[in-house]
């Protein structure tokens, strides 16, 4: 199985993508949120300078907020820098899309977004639709340099839902999950994937790839999944999976997962302190980066363990196996971006060297 890294796109901090190649990543997923971080564009064009082999690619591009020809430039631009070893993860935009008030993009807009992106990408001739109009588009001068779709870049399509997956399979090269660290996830996800290739009547070729956004703890003991280290370290990631469910149930109604029934009415008790016109900044709130302080006591080992590969490092080695066995090829691993170079050189060492 691959491992890869998704950065919080700092712009000054660029250098830990040099770092995770010299330790064995397989590829740098640059994160697009734009009232989070830095330019995910700007920050893929610096590593593609400071880098050789690791594959470089966004993780993942918003829908909401370009429109698909700039999408397809931007990632052409950095496939100049980086021929052959670039790539585009797309998704609807679910934290960049709620930071501004907003929902992510319907699936029928993204299922055309995607179509426009691909075609592009092949150096296609297009039916382009924006404020009502259609017409065809191409690129203008492929053969001057300015871009590259000669080398090809291949479209991770990001589906945490069925109907998304399932896009992945009419479109894509490869699908984005992020799923609990079970087999059983990662199996119904391909069959969603498998399903809409047949749909479309498309043959899903044999290297169609699959990567899931996952944080691993490393532990000794079982203990020190409460200790302080472990809460900062993968803290952010599994509140970013409670802002997604508060989300998803504020909009929808219904009930949180079984595991996040006993903290709920504190965990919301303390978001809905914030008046509702303002509550979507809130929710999000250090998302996938850093802790909020008065969160961390909602991350306790059962939560971290439904939601991160944890365990000592026999425990992740049987895990990740195991995923690798459903059809899982590559785990992103997302630290907090100041415990991110510990947590990448500790997996590296006591992990990814018995791979």
């Amino acid at each position: 199985m691959d491992i890869g890294i998704c950065v919080a796109t700092k712009i000054d901090e660029v250098g830990v993508v040099a770092h995770a190649e010299n330790l064995g990543y397989s590829h740098c997923w640059a994160a697009d949120s734009q009232m989070l971080w830095s330019d995910c564009y700007a920050y893929l064009a610096l590593a593609a300078q400071q880098t050789r082999h690791i594959k470089l690619g966004t993780g993942v591009s918003i829908v909401g907020t370009r429109i698909a020809p700039v999408t397809a430039h931007s990632i052409a631009t950095i496939n100049r820098l980086a021929p052959g070893r670039t790539f585009l993860g797309v998704g609807t935009g679910h934290t960049a899309q709620r930071l501004l008030g907003q929902r992510p993009v319907k699936l029928k807009a993204y299922a055309e977004y995607l179509r426009v992106v691909r075609a592009l990408l092949q150096g296609e001739e297009v039916e382009y639709t924006d404020h009502g109009i259609t017409r065809p588009i191409r690129w203008d001068m492929p053969d001057w340099g300015f871009i590259d779709v000669e080398h090809p870049v291949e479209i991770y399509v990001s589906g945490f839902g069925p109907k998304a997956q399932a896009l992945a399979g009419q479109y894509g090269d490869g699908v984005v999950v992020s799923i609990p660290p079970n087999p059983g996830a990662m199996t119904k996800a391909m069959a969603n994937v498998r399903a809409g290739a047949e749909a479309a009547g498309r043959k899903l070729p044999k290297t169609f790839y699959s990567s899931s956004l996952a944080m691993v703890v490393v532990v000794d003991k079982p203990a020190e999944l409460a200790s302080e280290r472990v809460i900062n370290e993968c803290g952010p990631f599994v509140m970013s999976a409670v802002h997604y469910i508060y989300d998803k149930v504020r909009d929808s109604g219904g009930e949180p997962p079984p595991i996040l029934r006993k903290m709920w009415k504190e965990y919301t008790a303390l978001v809905e302190q914030v008046p509702p016109e303002r509550r979507h900044m809130r929710v999000h709130q250090g998302h996938c980066t850093y802790l909020v302080p008065e969160e961390a006591r909602f991350v306790t080992p059962e939560l971290i363990r439904s939601n991160c590969v944890a365990g000592t490092a026999d425990e992740v080695l049987e895990q990740i196996r195991t995923l690798d066995g459903a059809g899982l090829h590559q785990l992103m691993l997302i630290p907090s971006l100041q415990s991110q170079f510990s947590v990448l050189e500790n997996f590296s060492q006591k992990v990814m060297k018995r791979l």
